[in-house]
């Protein structure tokens, strides 16, 4: 009788199944992340170092995770462990605004072409929160309008529309109240028109710009600069999510590399170059609503109000500058494209060797795969594929899903999330290549135990 993966995962880390079984004692939920849930037992990280990451058992991994997509300079870069050891000893935290974040600052409006204006917060779901109240604020409007399967962090006001079926909350305890302001369409200019035409009480339009779930279910740059055209037409705020794509598409983001320019955007993640912190970028008509004017009526009731404990923190600014200046140039996010090119197209020609039901994608330094469930649709061809929607592409069977991501860990290799990941400037050919082979040997796995179909 043959070892299972599931098996195989257990007995390569006794450490962290120990750890699992003390941390549901005393952990809500088992895990740090609702991505980081495994059933067996999620990783237990101790170091990393470039392209690669070691757990407790002592397993090594080609990383395509890179810290939830923060890291496009690899693991541990010199630059920005440098940096946050030389102001950590000066003091952890002040309680005050110091100059590096005023360099900071200067370093976000120079590549990011909406940043006439910055406004530091501590994560991405802080940064689409305060995005939104911006925008309600400005228009006076109480709606956004969101595309199926798109991300923005897990606050209330984003509460529906990630997960399908779009309609449905995305969890308990978020008010009706709350779900009614959340207007949920397909990625389609012609509803775009026909909704905010129809609907003038839509404050913002907010998505990531690269497509649903960091680009799972892709979005053009035609679809993109159609947008801007209805957003301003309609004089709707259009709020970018880059908090993956900022700076990784381009030194400028998303916006950088296709030329349209939001109202406003959201950066998390590279922008920090990997600690906690992020922020909300924008044009100085919107983001002038922070300013204090001195008039006691205007700033009790006429401003944004923002405050956070944490924000551009001194260890997230010395690391985020650090970071910032060597992303400048675009050489690291060039080095990051041209691994994930290398993975989808090897990955591709794997696929299409084995005959399996599914094939690679993505953009810039992200790859994706699509793997349709045992026995498949049937498609007649590999073209036939490529007819999926959002639900389907975010709706892969958990238990296809899982079975890829164990497969690859026993491998050496772990993702992002679902079926995909990212590449950073420290990947090698090497790493490439290495991944590849457990990718065709995981392919040919879940073929041959029939958790995923073939084509015909």
């Amino acid at each position: 009788m043959s070892v299972s993966w599931a098996d195989t995962y257990a007995e390569q880390r006794p450490k962290a199944v120990a750890l699992y079984g003390q941390a549901k004692g005393v952990i809500a939920g088992g895990v740090g992340h609702d991505v980081r849930h495994n059933a067996i037992a999620p990783m237990y990280i101790e170091h990393a170092r470039g392209s690669r990451k070691w757990d407790v058992d002592g397993n090594e991994y080609i990383d395509y995770g890179m810290g939830n997509g923060a890291l496009l300079l690899g693991h541990s870069h010199p630059a920005a462990i440098q940096a946050v050891q030389e102001t950590v000893e000066k003091g952890l935290h002040f309680g005050n605004d110091h100059p590096r974040m005023v360099e900071w600052a200067g370093l976000i409006h120079e590549l990011i072409p909406c940043a006439e204006r910055v406004r530091f917060d501590n994560s991405g779901t802080e940064g689409t929160m305060l995005a939104l109240r911006l925008a309600r604020a400005y228009t006076g409007r109480t709606k956004v309008l969101r595309f199926e399967g798109h991300f923005s962090g897990w606050h209330d006001y984003v509460g529906k529309g990630a997960y399908p079926p779009f309609d449905k909350a995305v969890s308990l305890g978020i008010p009706q109240s709350t779900l009614d302001t959340i207007l949920v369409i397909p990625a389609d200019l012609d509803q775009v028109e026909r909704t905010l035409r129809g609907d003038r009480d839509i404050a913002a339009v907010m998505l990531e710009p690269s497509g649903a779930s960091w680009g799972t279910v892709p979005l053009t740059a035609a679809f993109n600069r159609g947008l801007r055209e209805l957003t301003t037409r309609y004089e709707v705020p259009l709020i970018y999510d880059e908090v993956i794509t900022g700076f990784r598409y381009s030194p400028g983001g998303y916006q950088g590399l296709i030329g349209v320019t939001p109202d406003l955007a959201v950066l998390g993640k590279i922008v920090t170059g990997g600690l906690p912190g992020g922020a909300v970028v924008g044009c100085a008509e919107i983001m002038k609503q922070f300013d204090y004017t001195g008039d006691r009526e205007h700033d009790r009731y006429g401003r944004v109000s923002h405050l956070g404990t944490f924000n551009a923190n001194p260890l997230s600014t010395a690391s985020g500058i650090a970071s910032l200046r060597l992303v400048a140039d675009g050489s690291p996010g060039a080095q990051a494209d041209r691994m994930a090119d290398l993975l989808r197209r090897g990955m591709e020609e794997i696929l299409e060797g084995e005959g399996a039901a599914g094939y690679a994608y993505g953009d810039s330094s992200v790859f994706h795969v699509y793997l349709e469930a045992y026995p498949g649709s049937g498609a007649k061809s590999r073209a036939d594929l490529h007819t999926t929607d959002a639900a389907t592409l975010k709706g892969i069977p958990g238990q296809v899903v899982t079975a890829f991501q164990r497969n690859l860990n026993i491998r050496g290799v772990d993702l992002m999330s679902y079926t995909g990941g990212l590449t950073s400037a420290a990947h090698t050919r090497e790493d490439v290549d290495q991944t590849l082979t457990a990718f065709q040997e995981t392919i040919q796995t879940l073929l041959e135990t029939r958790v995923i179909g073939r084509v015909g």
